[in-house]
C-alpha cells in the first residue's frame, strides 16, 4: 500500500485484487471533505514550517546538533505540505490526474520522502539526546555540527532511495471501469509490489521505530535517575530533550496507525486473504490514517512554540535582531538626509 493511495485504492491499486469490488458508502467523504482538509493542512503547514526554518536560519548563533536535525525535519514537512495541494486538486477532480506523468512521479516522490526522511531525522535526534544524557562523557565528541550535517545529507539520500519505486512505477493511466485517468503505482507484478512494500515496512518503520523506542526509554530512565540523585543536567540539554520527546510522541501517534494498517494489508496479501468488505475497510482506514499522518507536519511547528523554551527564546532574539536592523537602517537614512540638506544649504 502506498502512502498516497487515494486514486490507487479507488482504482484497484495495482489493477488486480479489488477492481471488482463495489465502492463502500464511506468513500463519499473523499470528494467532499478531503480537498478542504488537505488544503488547510497545506496552508498551515507551509506557514508553520517556513516560520521555523526562518527562525533557525536568521538567528545569529549557529544551530546546535539537535536544532540541525529539527530544522531538517521542518524542511521535510515543508516538502510534504508543498506537494499536497496537487493531490487536493486530484481528489476534487474525481481522481482524474490533470498534471501529467512527470508531476505524478515527482509529487508522490516528495510525499514518500517526507515519510521516510522524517522518521530518520527523528532517529538521529533521539540518538543525539541518548548520547547527550546517557553517554555524555564517553561519546560526547560524536555530537558535532559537522557530523550532524553529514547525517542529514545521508538521510535525504536514503529517503530518495526509498522513493525510487515510486519514481519508477508511478504512472498515469486510463481506467475505463471507473472513467478516470489516475496517477497510481503500476508495479510489474504482485510479487514485486510485495517485495517493495515489505522492504519499506522494515526499513521505513520497524527498524527506525525500534531505535527510537530504545533511545526514548533510555532517555526517560536517565532523566528519572538524575532527578532522584538530584544531579543537575545542563538546563539547556533538559529543555531540548523535553522538546524532542514531545516531537517523538506526536510523530508516533500520527504515523504508527498508518504503518500498522500498511503492514496488515501486506500480510493479508501475502496470505492471499481477500474480500470486498475487508478490502473496503482497509482502504478507508488507510485514508483516515494517511491524513492523520499528514497532520503531523502541522503539529511539529506548534510543538516548537509551546514546548520549546529555547525556540521561543530564539524567536524573540530574531525579532530583536530584525528590529535593531530596521532602527539602524532608519537612522542611516536620516543621517544621509541630514547631510544632504546641510550640503544644499
Amino acid at each position: 500500500m502506498d502512502i498516497t493511495t487515494n486514486s490507487t485504492d479507488m482504482t484497484g491499486r495495482n489493477s488486480t485484487n479489488t477492481s471488482h469490488c463495489p465502492f463502500a458508502e464511506g468513500w463519499d467523504w473523499l470528494h467532499t471533505m478531503q480537498p478542504g482538509y488537505i488544503l488547510a493542512i497545506s496552508v498551515l503547514g507551509i506557514l508553520g514550517n517556513v516560520f521555523v526554518l526562518l527562525v533557525f536560519c536568521l538567528h545569529k548563533k549557529a544551530c546546535t546538533v539537535a536544532e540541525i536535525y529539527l530544522s531538517n525535519l521542518a524542511a521535510a514537512d515543508l516538502l510534504l505540505v508543498s506537494c499536497l495541494p496537487f493531490w487536493a486538486v486530484n481528489v476534487a477532480n474525481g481522481f482524474n490526474w490533470p498534471f501529467g506523468p512527470l508531476l505524478c512521479r515527482l509529487i508522490n516522490v516528495g510525499i514518500k520522502m517526507n515519510a521516510y526522511c522524517s522518521i530518520y531525522f527523528l532517529v538521529l535526534v533521539s540518538v543525539d539526546r541518548y548520547v547527550a544524557l546517557v553517554h555524555t562523557m564517553s561519546h560526547g565528541r560524536m555530537r558535532r555540527p559537522s557530523y550532524a550535517k553529514l547525517g542529514c545529507l545521508l538521510v535525504w539520500g536514503f529517503g530518495l532511495l526509498l522513493g525510487t519505486p515510486t519514481m519508477l512505477f508511478r504512472a498515469v493511466k486510463w481506467f475505463p471501469d471507473f472513467e478516470v485517468t489516475a496517477c497510481f503505482l503500476d508495479y510489474p507484478s504482485p510479487k514485486m509490489e510485495l517485495v517493495f512494500n515489505v522492504t519499506l515496512i522494515v526499513f521505513g518503520f520497524a527498524i527506525p521505530v525500534s531505535v527510537i523506542s530504545y533511545c526514548t526509554c533510555q532517555i526517560i530512565q536517565a532523566l528519572k535517575n538524575q532527578a532522584m540523585e538530584r544531579f543537575n543536567t545542563e538546563h539547556t540539554e533538559r529543555k531540548a530533550t523535553l522538546l524532542v520527546l514531545s516531537v517523538l510522541l506526536a510523530f508516533l501517534l500520527c504515523w504508527v496507525p498508518f504503518h500498522l494498517v500498511t503492514a496488515l494489508d501486506v500480510l493479508l496479501r501475502a496470505a492471499d486473504i481477500s474480500g470486498c468488505n475487508l478490502s473496503n475497510s482497509l482502504d478507508i482506514c488507510n485514508q483516515v490514517f494517511t491524513y492523520l499522518a499528514f497532520f503531523n507536519s502541522v503539529l511539529n511547528p506548534v510543538l516548537y512554540v509551546i514546548v520549546g523554551k529555547n525556540f521561543r527564546k530564539k524567536v524573540m532574539e530574531v525579532f530583536e535582531q530584525l528590529s535593531m536592523r530596521k532602527k539602524m537602517a532608519t537612522g542611516s537614512q536620516r543621517s544621509q538626509l541630514s547631510s544632504t540638506l546641510k550640503t544644499l544649504a
